[in-house]
């Protein structure tokens, strides 16, 4: 693992972006050299006040060529979208990407065009581009390539996601974005594709590492209604009103289901699909083959601290990442080209 300080941009400073930066402030082996923000109200701030910490002298800019020729090892690039001119920029200008943007989970799959622009801006500066998270990331690709070590044959590996999103307070987003609360009908088919869009890639990249690729890739959905009026954060839900929905993603080799992603989101668990089992929010593994394993994961932080927990999840791997990124070879890597992510604390 490489070793040593490492100079870092932080680049944007969204809920994810605010706790990335927050962490390499306080990193023993990390120096904050500048931050990129996209609003005029953010620039020129102090980096220490954009996430909750004293001044570091590090004033924010909006200013793309500013941090495009400063000297730094590292972006930690957490923007909404990829600017694709913007990221070959920084690239060819020498500076690695730790990023938690799902573009770059699994190069084969990626539009010919930007794959071939990165992969030229990365042959020019000698840099790496990394795409990790907790999920995808993590519960995808980094923890179920040593539980699939203990077997020799795989029949279906199934990772359920447990969100319960009950505690939050905007109505805008529980009722109209996600739509609980609405009446129990047809599940909307660009929910489905939305998390195909976001996990697909990280799932083909884990069955193409095993031996077995994935050969087609689908996702369905499903609703559940609530049993009973429920008050949640955002207001209420009625009884026979949506109170869970379920995506599944599956990805096929050879006909057969191979690796299965499950987002449960419910605001109740006391609904019609009682087979559904959910629990609180947290993951869980389940390997089925000739070594069969079930793993669960859940986070024991207290409801008042949940929201400031959540930001951590996905971004502390990054950052933890930043070393393995820059000392890897030129290129978009993978969680399967680079060694394990191993935090300094």
């Amino acid at each position: 693992m490489a070793s040593g300080r490492h100079r870092v941009i932080q680049w944007a400073t969204g809920n994810i972006g605010a706790r990335a930066l927050r962490a390499t402030i306080e990193h023993p082996e990390l120096d904050l050299v500048g931050v990129w923000v996209s609003s005029d109200d953010k620039a020129g701030t102090d980096a220490g006040e954009l996430c909750g910490l004293d001044p570091t002298g590090i004033i924010a800019t909006s200013s793309v060529e500013a941090l495009v020729s400063l000297d730094a090892d590292c972006v930690l690039y957490m923007r909404q979208g990829v600017d694709w001119e913007e990221l070959g920029a920084l690239l060819a200008s020498g500076k690695n990407i730790s990023t938690t943007r799902g573009e770059f989970h699994h190069p084969p799959s990626m539009p010919t065009e930007h794959r071939s622009r990165i992969e030229e801006a990365c042959a020019a500066g000698g840099t790496s581009v990394y795409a990790t998270g907790s999920s995808p990331g993590f519960i995808t690709e980094a923890l179920p390539l040593p539980l699939l070590s203990l077997g020799r044959r795989l029949d279906c590996l199934t990772i359920d996601e447990f969100a319960d999103v009950s505690s939050r307070s905007t109505p805008e987003i529980v009722f109209d974005i996600m739509g609980f609360g609405k009446k129990v009908g047809e599940f909307d088919p660009r929910r489905a594709e939305h998390l195909e869009a976001g996990f697909g890639g990280s799932m083909r990249q884990l069955a193409e590492a095993i031996g077995l690729p994935i050969d087609d890739i689908d996702a369905d959905g499903e609703l559940a209604a609530a049993n009973d009026d429920v008050e949640i954060a955002a207001g209420t839900v009625e009884a026979g009103t949506v109170g869970a929905m379920r995506i599944t993603v599956t990805g096929r080799h050879a006909g057969k289901p191979v690796v299965r992603f499950r987002a449960n989101w419910y605001v109740t668990t006391d609904v019609d699909h009682t087979e559904w089992n959910l629990r609180e929010s947290g993951w869980r593994v389940q390997v089925e083959g000739d070594t069969p394993l079930a793993v669960e994961i859940t986070f024991p932080v207290a409801p008042e601290d949940y929201a400031a927990f959540t930001p951590g999840l996905t971004a502390h791997r990054a950052v933890n990442a930043i070393p393995m990124v820059c000392a890897a070879e030129p290129g978009i890597r993978t969680t399967i080209d680079l060694p394990q992510v191993i935090p300094r604390f």
